[in-house]
């Protein structure tokens, strides 16, 4: 049996992870922590996960010019070689294409798969036969996701419609099936709805797909963008670097790579989907940390080492950290969070909204610390 062929990866990392302050903040943005209580932060485990997928590939991270040092640090592995430092924000679909437009040019038209730095897994097996079978199909000329099985009807998360099993598929992707279309995050109505017909996957923005189809999907989709990373690709690997950035970069199209390709091509009929039942979560929020952190004996949630006390407070979130004791008195399913400069008090049915947080705070009291 041939060896399967090696996964080129690309892990964004970027964001704020606005709604986990004042754990996250846009100078230490979650993928940067460890919210498991594994030991290791979620750029690690993300490496860690795809490290035996990339056996004969390659593995770049992509993120903010902020983050670099940081990265550097927590990943010595990658080599400065393999991080690509964004001078702005210019959301997914930028960052996915620069990457790959490099691999490309290093490898040649190679399977990339682009994969966030800031979600965990509990079933990294799992993870791994799904992204194998996903690469198996990109090498047809498919763009494939994977579908991560939907156990409720979340309205935080988008949806994938999955449509007739790929014909075409080699006999080492016997799950893929057709993308019919990508909807937003629905209200809880249509998410039950979707969960009833058997026929949805929660899109967790991840991509595999050949470098060759999809910087020709982008070209299609988008030309300024596709010829303004080409630009900066050409340069990457030369003294040119620098100067292509500061000149094409900032007006590169801010726009997330589900709408700039996975959308408009699905509906072109090019796109597959993998499913996949893995224990994924994009730890978006304190109560999905909740969830993901086992619960002791008092039925607390506690991340981290503090001294916390709980009394009649089950289902409580607790992250201690700034040596001071936590106690939890009569007041089931809170999040109290416990920073040097920062303290956040809120209930888990609220955790979505820590955001606007945030957003009042502004910017100059946001990373205060």
């Amino acid at each position: 049996m041939p060896h399967p062929e090696p996964l080129h990866a690309i892990v964004p990392a970027g964001g704020a992870g606005t709604r986990l302050w004042p754990l996250s903040r846009r100078d230490a943005p979650k993928f940067l922590h460890d919210l498991t209580g594994s030991g290791r932060t979620l750029i690690q485990q993300t490496y860690d996960r795809l490290r035996p997928l990339t056996d004969g590939g390659s593995l770049a991270v992509v993120t903010g010019r902020a983050h670099a040092a940081a990265v550097l640090d927590q990943l010595p592995e990658l080599g400065a070689e393999n991080l690509l430092a964004e001078p702005s924000p210019r959301d997914s679909m930028a960052a996915i294409a620069l990457a790959a437009a490099v691999i490309r040019r290093r490898h040649g038209d190679v399977v990339v798969g682009s994969f966030a730095a800031d979600h965990a897994i509990t079933d990294p097996a799992a993870f791994e036969s799904a992204v194998r079978e996903a690469v198996a199909v990109a090498r047809s000329g498919y763009v494939v996701t994977i579908g991560i099985e939907a156990d409720h009807p979340s309205t935080a998360f988008g949806y994938i419609h999955a449509g007739t099993p790929v014909a075409d598929a080699p006999a080492t992707a016997p799950t893929a099936r057709h993308v019919l279309a990508f909807t937003e995050k629905p209200d809880a109505a249509t998410a039950a709805g979707y969960l009833a017909t058997g026929e949805y996957r929660w899109n967790a923005g991840m991509f595999v797909v050949r470098a060759d189809v999809l910087l020709g999907h982008l070209a299609e989709q988008k030309p300024d963008l596709a010829a303004g990373v080409a630009r900066i690709a050409d340069a990457w690997d030369t003294d040119a670097r620098q100067e292509a950035l500061e000149r094409v970069w900032p007006d590169l199209e801010k726009i997330a790579i589900d709408h700039a390709i996975a959308e408009p091509v699905a509906a072109q009929g090019g796109v597959a989907v993998v499913p996949a039942a893995m224990g994924w979560d994009d730890v978006g929020d304190f109560d999905g940390l909740g969830a993901l952190l086992p619960a002791r004996e008092d039925g607390l949630h506690v991340l981290g080492d503090g001294d916390v006390l709980a009394l009649d407070a089950s289902g409580t979130v607790v992250v201690p950290g700034s040596g001071r004791t936590v106690a939890v008195l009569g007041a089931p399913d809170l999040v109290v969070v416990d920073t040097p400069d920062a303290l956040l008090v809120t209930t888990r049915e609220h955790a979505q909204r820590v955001k606007s947080v945030v957003e009042h705070l502004g910017p100059e009291r946001e990373h205060l610390r």
